[in-house]
This record gives C-alpha cells, structure tokens and sequence, in this order.
C-alpha cells in the first residue's frame, strides 16, 4: 500500500483525531471525565505505571481527551512527543523545575513575558541562577554561558515590544555547546513559525492564546523535537533511561513536572482548546492581516510616536522576521506623543476590548506599564524599553476598516 499524501496543516489538524478509532464515530474526541482506569490484568496496570505499555494511570498525569489535544499539538509543531498543562505558566514552571537542579544556569531573554519573568526571578531565589541577555544578539547568549548553563530560554517574538529573537544564529550555538534550547512560540504559533527550523529542543505554546483562540480555555503544552540529544543532559532520573534515548526529556517532564507537581489540563479544557485549533491557519491570516494595516495606521498618526510591529520596516528586526516567520505576527504596541492622556484615549474605544488577554478572536488592548509590568517596577520596566504610554494591542478578526475607525475616533 502506497503511504498517504502529507496534508496540509489546516486538513492534518481538522482530522487529526480520526487517526485513531473515535468512541461512537463522534468526529471529535469527547470528554473523558473519569480520574481513575481499571484494568482487567494486573500485569497491564504495571506495565502503564513502568512506561512499558501505552495507558493511562491516574488522572493528573494526563487523560484520552489531553491525549488527543497533545497529538494535535505535536503534529502543529513537528515534535516527537508533547505533554498538555493547565496553563502556559503551568508549562513552563513545571519543565524548569523537572529538569534542573540547584546550582544549574540559565540564559534567557530580557525580554520575556513578565509571569515568565517572575518565573525565572523564584527559581533565582532557589538556588538556579539566571543571566538576562539581549536575545536579538547571538552573541550576548554566548557571552553569558558558563560551565554551569543547562540550557537557554527566548521567545520568538517579545510581548509587548515585539523584538525578535535571533533564533537560528542562538540555535546553531546551543547545538554547537550541547545546551537545551527552549522556544516560546506562543507569539507566532506554529502556523507562522515552527522552532524545529532552528533547531530547538522544547517548544513551549501557551494553547490559552492563537491555538486556543476564542478566550475560554486555559492551556499550556511542551513539544520535543527530538533535535536535542538528552544523552548529553546531566539531569535525567536512571527510572526515565528506560525508555528510548528521544523520550527522556518529555518522560521526566511529564513524570516530575505534571505528575509532580499537578498542573493538569482538564478534559473540558482541552476539548475547548482542540476545537479551537482547527481554525488556527484561518484566524491568523485574517489577524496578521489587521494587525499590519492598524500598524501602518498607527506610525502615521501625529497622536502615536512611536509602534513597535516586526511587519513594519522601521522595526528594527524587520528582516530577520520577514526571513522566519510566515507573517510578522497578530500583536502590536504603540506609545502615545507626549501630552496625550493614555487613560482617556483607551476610554474612548468601543470596539476593541480593554483586557488583559491576547490571541482572542476579539481585539484587546491595554495599558502595559500600569498593568501587567507594573509589578516589575520602574526600573526594569525601564531597562526592557516599556513605557509609561506604551499599549498593547492584540488584533482580533474584525473588519479591518471597523477597527480603524475605532482608533481613529479614539485618537481624534
């Protein structure tokens, strides 16, 4: 029998739960509630518990409707293997805590999501320092690697400011010095970008945003490539050795990170967040595409001075995006000329939502300094470039002309 076709991501995705017999013939994976799985053979409980067989244990660690959502995922990225959490955060700890150990170094951007940022600063407290270095410069990661560095964390593209990491030239050193390299593709998804091309070693989606897409479901996924060779990584427990060499990352982090320490993905939630993710390619096309032409609406209004989108070509990592990405993302920010009140041209918006969120099929806006930075404080705001008038907006998939409009009378 000859091999099926590839199929394009959009088709791969919307079937992707029929590669395996469907309960009923339902088209989706439906909700599986239950916390506990009875076997009929002892032997077979054993043999799930050992990672000797396929099955499922208990709850926490994961259940057929998860399973579903993380195959989706994986083939979304191209990984070997991916592991759902109850939220991005949830993700992201829990990997961190499952693979280091005290005393162990990491390198990451400076200019990471705050939450991800306060992350960092608690595991500094506990004993795993951390060096923050300009991650748009290869060099500024070579330069602050030491002997101790397990491994090198960036985002692909900054929220809020938007700067662009330099992915493939940081890929090519973490590969070259045998490191862990971790990609955040929550900004991009993998329908703009996929980390593999860069060689890294764990992609992080937070699934709460463009996967997800619709505001109603919390979620958070690790996919391994498969690039990196956990031979060469220090920290892997002898009782997860027993399973292919591929498999010794994603096995601890599933075991120690979502076993351990319990941020599992309900049933309900993954549904929510595999529904949503048929229409991602369809949803970011329409969002890409709003988010340029408000852009460029932006940069030429005399009460805006100043907008930071990689789909501009004055931003300064313009090219490299264009070179990476498939379209230079849905979010943007833009800073308010002096003498505009910041408060009271947000008050005056009708369509775009002031909330917190982003990669809703709404478009959300809010003010960065007094809000999600502000527990940072004035002096690291300063140091990653946030303004006290900077806004963030994360375009939806209205009319293109209805979202202008709304800023227009805004600004006016």
């Amino acid at each position: 029998m000859s091999e099926r076709p590839e199929r394009g991501f959009t088709t791969a995705i919307l079937h992707s739960d029929r590669e395996a017999p469907i309960e009923h013939g339902a088209l989706h994976k439906p909700l599986h509630l239950s916390v506990a799985y009875g076997y009929k053979d002892v032997a077979d409980l054993i043999a799930v518990f050992q990672g000797r067989q396929s099955g499922y244990a208990y709850g926490r660690q994961g259940n057929p409707t998860t399973a579903a959502l993380e195959a989706k995922v994986n083939a979304m990225e191209g990984g070997v293997a991916t592991v759902c959490f109850g939220t991005g955060m949830a993700a992201i700890g829990a990997t961190l805590l499952a693979l280091l150990r005290g005393g162990d170094h990491i390198v990451a951007s400076a200019f990471v999501f705050g939450n991800t940022n306060s992350l960092l600063a608690t595991l500094a407290d506990h004993g795993t320092p951390v060096t923050f270095v300009d991650a748009t410069k290869a060099e500024a990661v070579e330069r602050a690697l030491t002997p101790a560095t397990r491994l090198v964390f960036v985002e692909t593209i900054a929220n809020p400011r938007t700067q662009v990491a330099d992915l493939a030239r940081i890929g090519a050193l973490c590969r070259a010095r045998g490191l862990l390299y971790v990609v955040d593709n929550t900004m991009t998804s993998p329908w703009l970008f996929r980390p593999t091309t860069v060689q890294a070693g764990l992609i992080v989606n937070a699934l709460t945003k463009y996967i997800g897409g619709h505001g109603n479901a919390l979620g958070g996924a690790v996919t391994d490539t498969g690039h990196f060779d956990w031979t060469r990584f220090p920290n892997i427990a002898d009782s997860y050795k027993t399973q292919k060499t591929p498999l010794w990352g994603i096995t601890q982090i599933r075991k120690k990170g979502l076993r351990d320490w319990g941020g599992t993905l309900t049933a309900e939630q993954a549904h929510h967040i595999a529904a949503g993710a048929e229409t991602l390619a369809l949803r970011m096309e329409r969002q890409c595409a709003n988010a340029q032409a408000l852009a460029e609406y932006l940069i030429s209004h005399p009460k805006v001075s100043r907008v930071h989108y990689p789909g501009l070509p004055i931003h300064p990592q313009h090219h490299r995006a264009q070179a990476l990405f498939r379209a230079p993302g849905a979010l943007f920010s833009f800073e308010l000329a002096p003498g505009h009140d910041l408060i009271a041209v947000l008050n005056r918006l009708r369509i775009v939502v002031l909330s917190s969120n982003l990669g809703d099929n709404r478009t959300l806006a809010i003010p960065v300094a007094q809000t999600i930075y502000w527990e940072m404080g004035a002096a690291r705001r300063a140091e990653m470039g946030i303004a006290d008038s900077l806004v963030r907006v994360s375009v939806g998939i209205e009319d293109t002309d209805d979202l202008i409009a709304d800023f227009a009378q805004a600004l006016a």
